[in-house]
């Protein structure tokens, strides 16, 4: 499979992770991501025995976008340590079906059912309830379709799917929660952005952007500076 590379240095691997293929490997036994990156390292540099590449964070299968690898167990760590501190920003851009107010922060309590994987909004005292928190801004919209830039300040499982859906404005595409305005077969609108964070050793800033494909819906604004970020 062929894996755009936005950045590689000794200590990242930045890509952009296609549509419907899992970050890591899972229960579908289908071939993942990182599999897929450890193996072209091994071959790139001929590198004898077992390659090392950290997973820092995750987008769902059926999400596209910016991504970024540790290729040190050093980096994985200093990375971490940005993610739980907050200081790596992530802008989603997202197809969604319903109209929401131009920009505002969505605050919920999320609890996860691993059972079923699915995700639910849940009161604050819910046994593991986790909060989630992103913003959002409204690019454009077309009709009943808008256009959003997402940024996340959480990184809770299926968030953006499940606040967006509680909020009145399911992902175009989503079949596991906006089912009931979605058609099967069709692709999630969700797309990971833009990624910043500094440099793990030489603390520089990084910016790194990656668009959606030329597919409908995202072909409805035809311009790139349609996406901005919040």
């Amino acid at each position: 499979m062929d894996i755009h590379i936005l950045y590689e240095d000794n200590h990242l691997l930045v890509v952009e992770k296609p549509v419907n293929i899992p970050v890591q490997e899972d229960d579908s036994g289908d071939l993942d991501l990182l599999t897929i990156l450890k193996q072209d390292l091994k071959e790139r540099y001929q590198k004898p025995g077992n390659v090392y590449l950290g997973l820092v964070h995750r987008l769902d299968r059926p999400v596209g976008g910016v991504l970024v690898f540790a290729k040190t167990s050093k980096a994985a760590s200093r990375l971490s340590d940005v993610l739980r501190k907050r200081e790596m920003k992530r802008t989603y851009v997202a197809v969604v079906r319903g109209i929401l107010r131009d920009e505002g922060r969505l605050m919920h309590y999320l609890w996860k059912d691993s059972k079923k994987n699915i995700v639910h909004a849940v009161s604050e005292k819910h046994p593991g309830a986790k909060k989630a928190v992103l913003d959002y801004k409204t690019i454009i919209r077309e009709k009943q379709l808008s256009l959003l830039s997402v940024r996340l300040h959480t990184g809770r499982s299926h968030q953006i799917r499940v606040q967006l859906s509680e909020s009145g404005a399911p992902l175009f595409g989503d079949q596991k929660y906006g089912k009931h305005v979605n058609r099967p077969g069709e692709q999630i609108a969700l797309w990971a952005h833009t990624l910043e964070f500094p440099h793990p050793t030489t603390k520089e800033q990084l910016t790194f952007v990656s668009y959606p494909p030329e597919e409908y819906p995202w072909t409805i604004w035809k311009k790139r500076e349609s996406y901005l970020s919040v």
